[in-house]
């Protein structure tokens, strides 16, 4: 995302969620509150399913909090507007977008050191993700509509795919594809990680403002959630729109637990979206839980089913952020 969460909810604090009341009742409740505190706005946070460690992008630093004590493990410093945590658990390495910074901080998650920067030729890294293809680190850099591909062993940037619009999260299928929500256009586009070309650029209209990215490998589905409400399904082979639902606004993240063919969506408005997939193409709206407002980015276990999300009592440009902290989100 452009800026950081606490920045965009000047108007939010002050809205009345219609997403409380329908659905609010379903196989899912908020089982946690823990309460880290600390200054600063957040993004992105991560998980590592194998140390049961969720990485937390906190401005000029990362939080790293055992998932399942709630326990602030580490803050790792020397960070320039962080935006994301992408993991490469086999390594025990994260790779952290600095915004400010134009490129990539190398971290050891097992002692929490920074290990050394990548710099990237694009403006305000943002979403970072692993291809797991390649192994390549992919970043968009929000500022430049460029997408930097960084190979971490050679410690360099090896080639930059420009789009036409501002990328936010991305997703690939570990075939050579990635897809990316282009957020000023309200589009989604198809890039060929083999060649680093576009291959396709397909409308997400009346999507405003997508952001989080989702993707099925089963059935090549993907979802876009977008900040006037809207999650929109696409086939992800030929940009086949296959359904559309309305959502809480303002919604930053978006995850798909393939073993119960759910698809969570996290919105400022304070409510995790549970969309049930019938089939490829049909969905129904399974529940939409009262959360926080502010708590729009998460992560999922795909072990558990349990789903994390961040977000603060107060936020907004110029104030402090106060009660910030981890909600845990798991099944009756």
């Amino acid at each position: 995302m452009k800026k950081l969460i606490f920045s965009a909810f000047l108007t939010l604090l002050s809205c009345t969620s219609a997403w409380a009341a329908p659905h609010a009742v379903g196989p899912y409740a908020v089982t946690r509150h823990v309460t880290l505190g600390g200054r600063g706005g957040w993004d992105y946070l991560s998980l590592d399913t194998a140390s049961h460690r969720l990485f937390i992008a906190r401005n000029n630093r990362v939080m790293v909090v055992d998932a399942r004590t709630g326990k602030l493990l580490a803050q790792i410093p020397g960070m320039q507007h962080a935006h994301g945590v992408a993991l490469v658990p086999t390594q025990h390495r994260g790779y952290v977008s600095n915004g400010d910074g134009n490129d990539i901080s190398v971290i050891n998650t097992r002692t929490f050191k920074v290990l050394g920067h990548i710099a990237v030729s694009g403006k305000d890294p943002d979403a970072i993700i692993v291809d797991p293809a390649s192994g390549h680190i992919i970043a968009m850099d929000g500022d430049s509509n460029e997408i930097s591909v960084v190979d971490p062993l050679a410690g360099k940037e090896v080639a930059t795919i420009t789009v036409p619009g501002n990328p936010e999260f991305a997703v690939t299928d570990g075939r050579g594809n990635l897809w990316v929500n282009l957020e000023d256009a309200g589009t989604l586009a198809h890039i060929d990680l083999n060649t680093d070309t576009l291959k396709n650029v397909w409308s997400l209209a009346p999507c405003k403002g997508p952001t989080g990215l989702a993707f099925d490998p089963a059935s090549r589905r993907l979802f876009s959630v977008c900040a006037n409400g809207l999650m929109i399904v696409t086939n992800a082979d030929n940009g086949h729109r296959v359904a559309q639902l309305a959502i809480g606004k303002h919604p930053d993240a978006v995850a798909y637990d393939a073993s119960l063919h759910n698809v969570l969506s996290s919105s400022g408005e304070g409510v995790l979206n549970v969309i049930h997939q019938e089939d490829a193409d049909h969905y129904r709206i399974l529940q939409n839980l009262p959360t926080r407002k502010s708590a729009r980015t998460l992560a999922l276990d795909p072990v558990t089913h349990q789903i994390f999300l961040v977000g603060a009592k107060t936020v907004g440009r110029g104030k402090p952020v106060h009660d910030f902290g981890v909600l845990v989100v798991g099944r009756h």
